[in-house]
């Protein structure tokens, strides 16, 4: 959504909203876009980063499978005697 200054400053509660909400909205002087208007994103601490790595470790940890050794995961395609079946 592109305004014009001048008209943004009657409006500017509303514009607010709308960036909050995830529009894009430009505000505009003499028909070139000079500003932007986007929400503030909230900044975690260092604690609360902490506890979302330690939560996504858990998981990735819950969700790995052991699968066959390195050394045998091409077992499948020779046979008893050693050649390629």
């Amino acid at each position: 959504m592109k305004v014009t200054v001048s008209e943004a400053k009657g409006q500017l509660t509303e514009l607010v909203r709308r960036a909050e909400a995830g529009d894009e909205v430009i505000l505009t002087r003499h028909g070139h876009p000079v500003v932007r208007l986007v929400p503030v994103r909230q900044v975690r601490d260092r604690k609360a980063r902490r506890q979302v790595l330690d939560e996504v470790m858990a998981s990735a940890r819950g969700a790995a499978t052991s699968g066959p050794d390195a050394a045998r995961s091409q077992d499948f395609l020779y046979g008893d005697d050693g050649l390629p079946t």
